[in-house]
């Protein structure tokens, strides 16, 4: 294989899983030692990096596309029948297993979120919009956080121990192409899409999450 390096993934998609290994586990230890100023404000980052994501999926740069690594039945079955070996994969940066994993880490993540901002445990913590639920909906987001999170957390065991296999059983250089954003002797790759794309997604997702927080009614006092 040719030791020249070409570029996959772009720094967005780079930064993006990064802060993502550091505010899961954050995330996590905040919301078990009852730092629920800090739980809430990862909970944000998490929603926000989800939300460009998305965006970047659809129009970010090639490699980080849906449509350039989600494959259909008979790709995966023929991945699988292969071994595990994936002969296009130079070209997408995912193979075919590795882009649907994408997609549910995404969902999952969302769906953590998204149940965590209606969360309350009537002691320590509420959710921005817990008062928009009632005490039956509360629980179930609480059960609905619950369950998504373990769920996330055995979907992160999986990845781990792939990418493990790939790096050292396979020689495949993940880690480092996701750390540097270039791989060796793959050829063809498209130039990354403009920063300035990037950053606009990011400060509309932000901006979108402070627009309902801002917008939503605050809640009723008892008293």
């Amino acid at each position: 294989m040719s030791s020249k390096r070409y570029p996959l993934w772009d720094w967005p998609t780079r930064l993006f899983h990064w802060i993502l290994v550091l505010a899961i586990p954050l995330a996590w230890w905040t919301g078990e030692e009852g730092l629920t100023d800090w739980h809430e404000r990862l909970g944000y980052t998490v929603l926000v990096l989800v939300l460009f994501r998305l965006a970047w999926g659809f129009w970010g740069s090639r490699a980080s596309r849906f449509g350039a690594f989600l494959r259909g039945p008979r790709a995966v079955a023929g991945f699988v029948r292969d071994g595990l070996r994936d002969r296009d994969g130079a070209a997408s940066g995912h193979n075919p297993l590795g882009g649907w994993f994408v997609v549910v880490a995404l969902a999952l993540l969302l769906l953590q979120v998204v149940s965590g901002l209606f969360n309350s445990d009537d002691i320590l913590f509420d959710g921005p919009l817990h008062h928009l639920a009632s005490g039956a909906w509360q629980d179930r987001f609480g059960a609905v956080h619950e369950v998504a999170f373990n769920a996330l957390l055995g979907l992160v065991a999986l990845h781990i121990l792939a990418v493990a296999w790939h790096q050292w059983a396979r020689g495949e250089k993940l880690v480092q192409a996701m750390v540097k954003g270039s791989v060796a002797g793959r050829e063809g790759a498209a130039p990354p899409a403009p920063a300035w794309r990037a950053l606009c997604f990011l400060a509309l997702a932000g901006a979108g999450l402070w627009l309902l927080l801002e917008l939503v009614p605050a809640p009723v006092s008892p008293w």
